[in-house]
C-alpha cells in the first residue's frame, strides 16, 4: 500500500472518555479515551474491567486462607519472554531519548497509585538506552518469582531486586540525546557560525564549479574559472537555493560534531559518489520487486515519520538469499536496489524549517539467517558503509524487534565502539514485547498486521477502515476481562473491528436495547480465540432501537494482552 497519512478525523465526533473499573480496587480510575470518534450525539463509550470468569471458577474450588491482594498490572506478567534472554549480559544501560530517565523500581504498601492507569508501572527496562524491551525483567515479575511465604525468603527476594535494580540503574554520566532541530533559529551561536562557515565553504566550490568538474585543472585553471556555475543537487534540493538546503547541510555538520571544514570534505565526497554510483539514472532503472518484501515503507509514526520495515528473515528462502548475496554482482544489485528505495523515500520528507526529514527504522529479526552467513555479512557491511558515508542522520529511531539472542550478544561485543548519540537512538525488544513496542512509536492504525497492527491492504481486505481511522489500545490484564460498552443514540449500521495481540482469550459481542420490553441481541457468542484465528476480527450489527454493543475480551492467562479496537457509525438505510 501507498505511504501516505491523512489527517482528516471519519465523520463522527469525539465520544466521552471511558471509566475504567477494576474489581477490588478502592477507587474509581479515570483515563483519557483514545477511541474512534463519532457522530456528535450518536455514541458513547465506557470500559469496564472485572475478574475473569475463569478465575471465579478457580477461587470457588480452591478457596484461600484470605483476601486475594489487588495485583500490580505487570505483576502476573511471568514467563512472558524469558526464554528469550541471552546467556550473555545485556548491553550498557544509558538514559533513554523518549522515556524517564530515571529506573522505576517497585511501589511501596501505601503508595498511592499514579494519576493515569495506563502510566502507573513502568519497567527499568523502559529506562534505558539502548531500550531493552525483555517482556520478563520488571521488577514486580522477579518480585513475585522469589516470593516465599516466609519473612527470611521475603526479604532475601527485597535484596535480589534491589540488586537488580541497582546493576541495571543507567550511569549518571550519560546524556540522553532528542532529535535536533532543523530551524536556525534553534541552533546555538556555536552551531550557527559552523553552518555560516559550511555555507562559505560551500558557495565558493559552486562558484568554481569545484563539485561538477571530475578533476581540478591543472594545466589550464584560467578556463576552469570562466566557467558559469552550475547547481549542485543532493537528494533533489539544491544547495544554498533556499532555506531548505539548511537541513542538508545541518545532516552533515552533525556526522562530523559541527566541524565545518570535515563537514565539507564529506558533502564533497557525497557529491562526488553519487555521480560515480549513478544516483540520478538509478531512479528510474527498472530493478524488479523480487526485494519488496524484504524492505518496504508503510505508513507513519507518533511524529510523522515515515517507517521503513527490513525483514530479516526473507532471506529464509534460499532462492531469494542466492539471489541477493550469491556473488559480488549480485551484492552489487541488491545494493543499488536498497540505495533506489531510500533515494525514493527521502524525496518524499520535507526538508523545510520544522518539516519531517528523518525515517523511523523497523529491523525485523525473526528468522533471521545470524551472523553466520558469510554473504550476508559482506553485503551488510558494504551497505553500512554506503549508508554511513553518504546519508548522514536519516534515522530517527532504530528499533530491533523479534531479537534474537545472539543479537544481544553480538550488540554487547560492539556497543563499547559506539557513540551515546548512536546507542541513544536504539530500541531492543525481544518477540513477547515486539508489537507493544512498536505501538509506543507508531500508532496500532499505522503498524502493519503481521506485526500486531490493524493496518491491511485496504484496497482488497478492508474497505471500511482506513490508515486516518484511529484505533483505541489498551491492556487487559491477567486473570481479567474488559467490557467495551458503546452506547448508541441513533438508528445506523455499526461498524467496528476488534484484535487482541495473540488473542489466547474469549471474545463475545452482544446488543443490549435501552427498552426494558426488548430482548439482548447475540452478535457473537463468547468463544475462544487463539493465535491461529483470524488476527482481527470484523463485524457490523444493524441498530434499529437505541441500546448499547458490549465487547467483551476474557483473559485467563497469566500474561497481559493489548486489545485494539475501532468502529464507525454508518447512515441507516431501509
Amino acid at each position: 500500500m501507498t505511504d501516505e497519512t491523512t489527517t482528516q478525523s471519519p465523520p463522527v465526533a469525539a465520544a466521552p472518555p471511558p471509566t475504567v473499573t477494576e474489581t477490588g480496587s478502592p477507587a474509581v480510575l479515570e483515563k483519557e479515551d483514545s477511541s474512534p470518534p463519532s457522530h456528535v450525539g450518536a455514541v458513547s463509550v465506557s470500559v469496564t474491567e472485572s475478574v475473569s470468569t475463569t478465575t471465579v471458577e478457580k477461587e470457588e474450588q480452591t478457596p484461600l486462607p484470605h483476601e486475594p491482594t489487588d495485583l500490580d498490572p505487570d505483576s502476573m506478567d511471568k514467563g512472558s519472554g524469558k526464554e528469550e534472554l541471552p546467556p550473555t549480559p545485556p548491553p550498557q544501560a544509558v538514559e533513554s531519548e523518549s522515556e524517564p530517565s530515571a529506573v522505576t523500581e517497585t511501589q511501596k504498601e501505601g503508595a498511592p497509585p499514579a494519576p493515569k492507569a495506563e502510566t502507573a508501572v513502568i519497567s527499568e527496562s523502559e529506562s534505558q538506552q539502548p531500550e531493552v524491551v525483555t517482556g520478563s525483567e520488571s521488577l514486580e515479575a522477579v518480585t513475585e518469582k522469589d516470593e516465599e511465604p516466609t519473612a527470611a525468603s521475603s526479604s532475601t527476594a527485597q535484596e535480589e531486586v534491589a540488586a537488580v535494580v541497582e546493576e541495571k540503574k543507567a550511569p549518571q554520566n550519560l546524556v540522553s540525546f532528542k532529535e535536533e532541530s532543523n530551524k536556525e533559529a534553534d541552533l546555538s551561536d556555536f552551531e550557527r557560525k559552523a553552518l555560516e562557515e559550511l555555507k562559505q565553504l560551500v558557495k565558493e566550490a559552486i562558484d568554481s564549479n569545484l563539485f561538477n568538474s571530475e578533476s581540478k585543472s591543472e594545466e589550464n585553471p584560467e578556463k576552469e574559472k570562466k566557467q558559469e556555475p552550475k547547481e549542485v543537487s543532493i537528494w533533489g534540493i539544491s544547495l544554498l537555493k533556499d532555506d531548505r538546503s539548511d537541513d542538508i547541510l545541518l545532516k552533515f555538520l552533525r556526522a562530523r560534531d559541527f566541524k565545518a571544514k570535515d563537514a565539507y570534505v564529506m558533502i564533497k565526497n557525497t557529491i562526488q559518489w553519487r555521480k560515480e554510483f549513478g544516483i540520478d539514472e538509478l531512479l528510474d532503472e527498472d530493478l524488479g520487486d523480487d526485494m519488496d518484501k524484504v524492505v518496504f515503507m508503510h505508513g507513519k509514526d507518533k511524529e510523522g515519520h515515515p517507517v521503513c520495515y527490513n525483514v530479516y528473515g526473507e532471506f529464509q528462502n534460499k532462492e531469494l538469499y542466492q539471489k541477493a548475496f550469491s556473488d559480488e554482482e549480485k551484492r552489487k544489485k541488491f545494493l543499488r536496489w536498497r540505495i533506489q528505495l531510500l533515494e525514493k523515500s527521502i524525496r518524499k520528507l520535507d526538508f523545510s524549517p520544522g518539516g519531517v526529514s528523518t525515517i523511523f527504522q523497523v529491523s525485523d529479526l525473526k528468522n533471521s539467517p545470524g551472523p553466520a552467513k558469510k554473504e550476508l555479512r559482506l553485503a551488510t557491511k558494504q551497505a553500512l558503509q554506503v549508508l554511513q558515508d553518504n546519508y548522514p542522520e536519516f534515522v530517527a529511531k532504530q528499533v530491533f524487534i523479534n531479537v534474537p539472542w545472539w543479537y544481544l550478544a553480538f550488540y554487547t561485543m560492539i556497543s563499547p565502539f559506539m557513540t551515546q548519540r548512536t546507542k541513544s537512538k536504539f530500541v531492543i525488544a525481544l518477540p513477547a514485547k515486539s508489537a507493544e513496542t512498536l505501538f509506543k512509536y507508531i500508532p496500532p492504525e499505522q503498524v502493519p498486521i503481521q506485526y500486531g497492527g490493524l493496518s491491511v491492504d485496504y484496497c482488497d481486505c478492508n474497505p471500511e477502515f482506513s490508515d486516518s481511522d484511529p484505533a483505541t489500545e489498551m491492556t487487559v490484564k491477567p486473570g481479567t476481562k474488559q467490557t467495551v460498552e458503546i452506547s448508541i443514540f441513533e438508528k445506523c449500521v455499526f461498524v467496528w473491528e476488534i484484535r487482541v495481540v495473540g488473542w489466547e482469550v474469549s471474545y463475545g459481542a452482544e446488543f443490549v436495547p435501552d427498552s426494558k420490553d426488548s430482548y439482548a441481541v447475540i452478535i457473537q457468542k463468547p468463544s475462544k480465540m487463539t493465535s491461529k484465528d483470524e488476527p482481527v476480527v470484523s463485524q457490523s450489527f444493524r441498530v434499529s432501537e437505541l441500546g448499547k454493543v458490549l465487547l467483551t475480551v476474557d483473559n485467563p492467562t497469566s500474561k497481559k494482552k493489548k486489545l485494539l479496537y475501532r468502529f464507525k457509525v454508518k447512515p441507516f438505510c431501509n
